[in-house]
């Protein structure tokens, strides 16, 4: 056999292999996404300074009050109603229901942010700003009945955060998979290590997240301001009760949050909060969406 004949050969061979590959991964890939069967909410948007925000209102009506949605990382303020995100199962739960929902208004400065207090680093102050931001949105759209939070992952952090430091603006707060942790950022590299270890999370992500929340906060005194288990212990204001609290976790999550959340649940009870907790077998963000409903409705 020549040469050429030979090399002709193992082209062939090789683009047949090729081709043999890309028909295996367009055939061992999903083909669709489930989608959620459900009335989608009707959405206004707009923008008040940097921060993006929809409000949506279910189409058969709406009770009076108010959730503020902070959104997980990556996600954005029309997230709500995704057909196959989780938001999209809360709005079929509650149609199903037959109740009169919240209006839901997500808000969003972009794809990643941390609320923090002024400090030393660039990125902080969201804290203070979106309080602001919300006083003008409801200047704008009207005073709800009571103010609601929900957040998921990074969106569930922000919830606490917010909710924990102005105990007395929210009647309740919902946080899915937040990122609690009982180390510091800024502890020893054996205690990060011994957290990855002790938690099960991906170090990739282990990572990362100490990278995110360096870019918010300085030092460690500066976590203390709004790492939740240091918020819970602080006295709330006088005559206020404090939100109820919705915590829900995957044992799995490889973020490692389901050791800080469970903490935290602890803790608020010990302080007196009312708390609901729910533990899932599960990974990142898996929620019991029917106990969740639930808890956002009055009553």
């Amino acid at each position: 056999m020549t040469l050429r004949r030979r090399s002709f050969l193992a082209i062939a061979v090789l683009m047949l292999l090729g081709s043999f590959y890309l028909a295996w991964q367009h055939w061992s890939q999903p083909w669709g996404t489930q989608a959620v069967r459900f009335t989608p909410a009707q959405q206004e948007c707009g923008q008040q300074g940097r921060l993006r925000y929809c409000i949506n209102r279910d189409a058969a009506g709406v009770n009076g009050d108010w959730v503020y949605h902070l959104h997980g990382r990556k996600l954005d303020e029309t997230a709500w109603n995704d057909p196959s995100y989780m938001t999209a199962m809360i709005q079929a739960a509650w149609q199903q229901r037959g109740q009169r929902p919240p209006t839901v208004v997500t808000l969003s400065y972009g794809p990643v942010w941390l609320l923090t207090p002024r400090g030393k680093t660039e990125a902080s102050g969201l804290l203070e700003q979106i309080s602001v931001d919300m006083d003008a949105i409801e200047a704008r759209h009207g005073r709800p009945a009571n103010r609601l939070l929900l957040g998921e992952s990074m969106g569930g952090l922000n919830a606490l955060i917010l909710g924990l430091s102005r105990p007395e603006r929210f009647a309740k707060v919902a946080a899915l998979c937040p990122g609690v942790y009982i180390d510091s950022p800024f502890a020893s590299l054996s205690q990060l290590k011994a957290a990855l270890e002790r938690t099960g999370a991906d170090p990739k992500i282990g990572f990362g997240v100490l990278s995110l929340a360096r870019r918010y906060v300085a030092d460690d005194a500066e976590w203390q301001q709004v790492s939740p288990l240091a918020l819970i212990e602080r006295p709330l204001p006088a005559a206020s009760q404090g939100p109820q609290l919705y915590v829900s976790n995957g044992l799995y999550d490889r973020y490692g949050n389901f050791e800080g959340s469970q903490r935290l649940v602890e803790r608020a009870r010990v302080q007196g909060w009312l708390t609901e907790w729910h533990p899932i077998y599960g990974g990142h963000c898996a929620s019991d969406i029917d106990s969740l409903a639930r808890f956002l409705l009055r009553g």
